[in-house]
């Protein structure tokens, strides 16, 4: 028996087949898309984790870079500090620009930190009934601490960031580059100049730091317990050694250094024109302050080694 099929069918016959042909086509194209979206999530893991790892690596690496770039600067400083030419003149305007023009904010802190200290240690002295150990008590954390500490962090805030900026200033607009070509050496007249200046001064300013806060605090003791002057001076000096005037003043010699090296690295290594001065005097003062805490501790435990 045979079936004969009309033009009009074979054309819906058509159309139907070309119909289940792209329904077909547009499956597997929405199955190849799922699928691809899905091995991108997969894959996203594995991307990321190299591209972590090697932060880590760069952030490590550039960490011993900037201690090598610090230990060749600080190694700088000490082998052209003791070759001529020696720029005197230089030193005594830095030592004028370090310790003469911080004096009046030196008097007033020391002054402030000798009173406030003794009446704040007054009372609890009261309690146990030794108010006549005042004097001591206070001479004591001033020479030992508090003279060579807040001097350091005032010569930090004060001269770490004037330094920093005037060095960043000089560097991002060329002056230093300029002082190389016509063949003076800028790093021994801007650095060691500026580095010999506050190792020197800042030991002169913890000194008279301790002796007016000294006479801060007897002050207020004479006012309050009628202390007379030399009683004071006996008391007070009593229990001092020469370990810790020593150890007084070798912090202030390594505070005055450190707070000199940090300035001047930050300033001459400073980039990024106006932007790397404000880093370089901030980084300047923040640098200074933190390696200031971690020597007085250290200096602090090696000094207890020779008492």
């Amino acid at each position: 028996m045979r079936y004969f099929i009309s033009h009009k069918q074979l054309l819906q016959l058509t159309d139907l087949t070309f119909q289940t042909i792209w329904s077909i086509r547009a499956s597997i194209s929405y199955v190849n898309y799922t699928f691809a979206q899905l091995m991108e999530g997969t894959e996203t893991t594995p991307r990321t984790a190299p591209s972590r790892i090697k932060k880590i690596g760069d952030a490590i690496s550039g960490f011993f870079l900037m201690l090598h770039r610090i230990y060749a600067f600080v190694l700088r400083f000490f082998k052209e500090v003791f070759l001529p030419p020696y720029e005197f003149k230089e030193v005594v305007r830095q030592c004028y620009e370090t310790g003469v023009k911080s004096f009046t904010l030196i008097t007033l802190t020391g002054f402030i930190i000798g009173v406030i200290f003794t009446k704040q240690s007054r009372p609890s002295l009261t309690d146990f009934g030794a108010t006549s150990w005042l004097p001591s008590l206070v001479s004591i954390a001033i020479m030992k601490a508090l003279a060579p500490l807040v001097t350091a962090l005032i010569a930090a805030g004060k001269v770490g960031s004037s330094i920093g900026a005037e060095l960043g200033s000089m560097r991002v607009t060329e002056q230093i580059d300029a002082m190389e070509v016509s063949g003076t050496k800028p790093f021994k007249f801007l650095v060691c100049t500026r580095v010999i200046a506050t190792t020197f001064t800042i030991p002169l300013l913890a000194t008279y730091v301790a002796l007016i806060a000294l006479f801060g605090g007897y002050l207020n003791i004479a006012q309050n317990e009628g202390t007379s002057y030399a009683t004071f001076i006996e008391q007070a000096f009593e229990p001092i050694t020469f370990v810790d005037i020593w150890a007084s003043l070798a912090k202030a010699v390594v505070f005055g250094f450190t707070i000199g090296i940090v300035g001047c690295y930050q300033g001459y290594n400073s980039t990024k024109g106006t932007e790397g001065v404000g880093k370089a005097a901030n980084g300047a003062v923040v640098t200074a302050m933190f390696l200031v805490f971690i020597e007085e501790v250290l200096i602090v435990q090696i000094a207890g080694w020779f008492r």
